[in-house]
């Protein structure tokens, strides 16, 4: 048997054709030279759903469809006198609609690759095919080996024992060699949790780190969770929402000066309302501190409505996502999930939103002389902008509508009345 414990492109190539041609689960494990238990979870984890329709039968996937008399449910079709289920509209307007899933799919080989009644199943279909499951093999390879190989108790206990050393002006180098019994990392590590951010120790503590030169690669972000976007993926987000009627907040960051304050935007996609908060420094402790924050000033309750569901990209400093979700009692307060890489289109509110902040603060203008009333100011003149897509309404008035005027007092919001609304740099001049 090989001795290889990851599964090759090949082999999953000669899974996917035997299980076309029906061979059991147990002599495919013989043919690859895998146990059958790594060949059955390969392919319970690998599969992937497909919207296939068998040719020439009506697309009704409905579990009552043999026993349903409903006509008439669409409503531009009055005249039609064919009972509803012999429509291929029937499961998109029917509001009793029921899915119907193979019970097959729960036994081996838990999909319709090779299946005798493929052709003629009406269902929706599982399939195993090598490509995809090689691509989502090589998605998680990657992401399980990036970010920083430590658990969150390991660096709040390095963070404790390095940082106030640091800034009692010690090098990394004399801290290591003075505590060798305290240190299960290297040195070389610590220096990049320091210019990663998860310290709290910064690289202008140490002054030699100041006087060398930037290098001309960017240096890889450290993530606190290397795998936190193992089950919050754009496509897990999907699926989460899917029939769901939930609304979710847009979370992004704005950056000032490089190193300097940057601030935290969370933005309504039901009503087009931006909250922003002053963070010193792009890390993902900032970020935990302000929703911390949140959590207290608004209550569970309140919180919990309105931000059921974050969605952010994968910058490192939302990659801690259980201190976000969780709150100090282990009582889970919101769900975190992430964009794909390089793919900010997909919450395009927020996104749009920054362009009325750089209206105000410029890109390469520097925030660390504002404060949280500066930003409160912003915020309330752009959100009191009224906007073609609410019907000319304010994102405050939508948000008044939903929630309450009296959640945004107590963020420290307050309506400009429409012709003393300014969107421009001097609104924050002093």
């Amino acid at each position: 048997m090989a001795t290889s414990k990851h599964l090759t492109d090949s082999e999953r190539f000669q899974i996917e054709q035997l299980l076309r041609q029906r061979v059991p689960l147990k002599e495919i494990a013989k043919i690859v030279g895998k146990s059958p238990s790594t060949i059955s979870r390969e392919v319970r984890k690998r599969r992937v759903w497909s919207d296939k329709y068998a040719p020439y039968r009506i697309h009704n996937r409905c579990a009552k469809r043999a026993d349903c008399r409903k006509q008439y449910l669409c409503e531009d079709k009055s005249s039609c006198t064919r009972l509803c289920r012999a429509c291929n509209s029937c499961n998109k307007v029917c509001p009793d609609f029921e899915e119907e899933i193979c019970r097959r799919l729960s036994d081996s080989p838990y999909v319709c690759n090779g299946c005798p009644d493929e052709h003629q199943c009406p269902l929706r279909k599982r399939y195993y095919l090598y490509k995809q499951a090689h691509a989502a093999y090589r998605q998680t390879l990657v992401e399980s080996r990036t970010g920083a190989n430590i658990t969150e108790d390991e660096l709040l206990a390095l963070d404790e024992l390095v940082s106030p050393l640091v800034k009692r002006g010690q090098s990394i180098h004399h801290i290591v060699v003075s505590n060798p019994d305290l240190f299960e990392v290297s040195e070389k590590s610590i220096y990049r949790y320091v210019d990663g951010g998860l310290l709290k120790a910064r690289n202008i503590d140490m002054p030699r780190i100041c006087r060398l030169k930037p290098r001309r690669t960017k240096p890889v972000e450290h993530k606190i969770d290397s795998g936190c976007r193992i089950g919050r993926s754009y496509d897990d987000f999907k699926r989460f929402i899917d029939g769901n009627d939930i609304s979710y907040v847009e979370m992004d960051s704005v950056i000032g000066r490089l190193g300097g304050k940057c601030l935290l935007t969370l933005m309504f996609k039901s009503c087009d309302l931006m909250l922003a908060f002053i963070r010193d420094h792009n890390t993902a402790h900032s970020v935990i501190d302000r929703f911390n924050a949140l959590y207290e000033c608004l209550g569970a309750e309140t919180f919990s409505k309105l931000f059921p569901l974050l969605l952010g990209d994968n910058g490192s400093e939302f990659s801690d996502p259980k201190a976000i979700e969780f709150d100090a009692l282990g009582i889970q307060r919101t769900k975190v999930f992430y964009c794909d890489p390089y793919s900010s289109f997909q919450k395009p509110n927020v996104e749009v939103n920054h362009e009325f902040i750089r209206k105000i603060l410029p890109k390469g203008t520097s925030f660390d002389n504002l404060t949280q009333d500066d930003i409160n100011l912003m915020m309330s003149h752009i959100n009191s902008y009224s906007r073609g897509k609410l019907v000319d309404n304010s994102p405050f008035d939508v948000f008044d509508s939903l929630y309450g005027f009296g959640i945004l007092s107590k963020l420290g919001l307050r309506k400009i009345p429409p012709n003393q609304i300014l969107l421009k740099p001097s609104l924050l001049r002093k």
